[in-house]
């Protein structure tokens, strides 16, 4: 409990933009260098708040993305305690793991872009130019998270397949949980929003070859960081 009570009382200044980040990265940073050690129970959420002088709601997105990679489990009544010191190789991703996403997603979303080049309405299209367009000017993890599960949703609806729609709506949940992983530990919201801007543009361009071209691009660049991740070992 020494080591705890130490690295507890150390003040952390971070900043108000990207502070999820900063608040993760330092908590597995304390792991991997075995200031917080296996078994140890974490601060609650109240006390890691005041450490780095920001929000429960914060902490609480920090931490999810430390459950997700397996350096931390939540039990609960009892704390989120150290169970890993480094990523585990089967990542979570709520209700699907992030092998499920990576094998299924290509499956669906590769041929949903493409139809919604060929069937997507003036409206949709409109919704989905002004998504991207808050997407690039966002800056807060949550926020942005959350629309880029809207936008991968809106994609499917312009499909016009209800299957399509069916399938990416219920993984949502998962989506946004691995999607929140990737920006905390890759930082990929720039290189995400580019491309979402190239299968908008196939989209717009009513181009089936190349949405679906881009759409397999960008998942593959998805896989990428996913595998990274757990390979950072």
């Amino acid at each position: 409990m020494r080591d705890m009570d130490s690295w507890l009382s150390e003040k952390k200044e971070i900043g108000r933009r990207n502070a999820a980040e900063a608040v993760f990265e330092d908590i597995r940073t304390a792991i991997v260098d075995r200031k917080l050690a296996l078994g140890i129970r974490l601060p609650s959420e109240v006390q890691l708040a005041e450490r780095y002088g920001i929000s429960r709601a914060i902490v609480r997105e920090a931490l999810r993305s430390l459950q997700t990679l397996g350096f931390t489990q939540t039990r609960t009544g009892r704390g989120t305690f150290v169970v890993s010191e480094s990523p585990a190789r089967q990542l979570g991703g709520g209700a699907y793991s992030a092998r499920d996403l990576m094998e299924a997603r290509p499956c669906i979303e590769i041929p949903a872009a493409g139809w919604a080049a060929l069937r997507r309405s003036d409206e949709q299209l409109t919704r989905l130019t002004s998504l991207c367009d808050r997407m690039d000017e966002e800056e807060d993890v949550q926020k942005w998270v959350r629309m880029d599960a809207v936008f991968h949703g809106e994609i499917a609806e312009a499909s016009g397949n209800a299957i399509f729609r069916k399938v990416v709506a219920d993984v949502r949940g998962a989506l946004s949980t691995q999607s929140e992983l990737v920006e905390h530990v890759r930082g990929r919201r720039k290189a995400s929003n580019a491309e979402h801007r190239r299968i908008l543009e196939a989209v717009a361009a009513g181009s089936e070859q190349h949405a679906r071209a881009a759409m397999a691009e960008h998942l593959l660049e998805v896989k990428r960081s996913i595998i990274g991740i757990a390979d950072d070992r």
